[in-house]
C-alpha cells in the first residue's frame, strides 16, 4: 500500500514536468480539497487542473517538482494521513521547498489525495 501511495507524487511530479495540469491533478479525487503555499483553497479537481495548468503556462513554466514521502500513518485500511517534502527547481537552478500534509483513500481500488495543505516551511 505504501508504494502505491508513494507512486501518488511520483505521478503529480511527471504531470508538473510536462506542464500538463490535468496530468498533475489525475493524483486528486475529484471532490479533493487542496490548499496552496499562500492558503487559497480549491475545491475539487477540475479547479486543481486549471490552476496549475495556468501556472506551468506562465510562473512555473519549465520547473520541476521532487517530492520526498517522509511519513504515512494509516488511519484506516483506507485512509492514510501523508507528510511530504518537495522542491521545485527553476531552469536557473533556483529552488522553493515546501512540504504538505495530505489525506489518502482508497477508493475503488484506487489511492487518490482528498485533502492536500501545502506551505513553505519557516527557515
Amino acid at each position: 500500500m505504501s508504494d502505491e501511495i508513494k507512486a501518488l507524487w511520483q505521478r503529480m511530479a511527471e504531470g508538473w514536468a510536462a506542464g500538463d495540469g490535468e496530468r498533475f491533478a489525475g493524483v486528486f479525487a475529484p471532490d479533493a480539497e487542496f490548499v496552496n503555499v499562500r492558503g487559497e483553497q480549491q475545491h475539487g479537481r477540475q479547479t486543481v487542473a486549471a490552476n496549475h495548468g495556468a501556472l506551468f503556462q506562465t510562473r512555473y513554466r519549465d520547473t520541476k517538482l521532487t517530492a520526498e514521502v517522509h511519513n504515512i500513518r494509516f488511519i484506516t485500511d483506507d485512509v492514510a494521513v501523508v507528510h511530504v517534502a518537495s522542491t521545485v527547481h527553476t531552469p536557473n537552478g533556483g529552488t522553493t521547498d515546501t512540504h504538505a500534509q495530505a489525506v489518502v483513500e482508497r477508493r475503488d481500488g484506487e489511492w487518490l489525495i482528498t485533502a492536500f495543505h501545502n506551505m513553505i516551511p519557516a527557515r
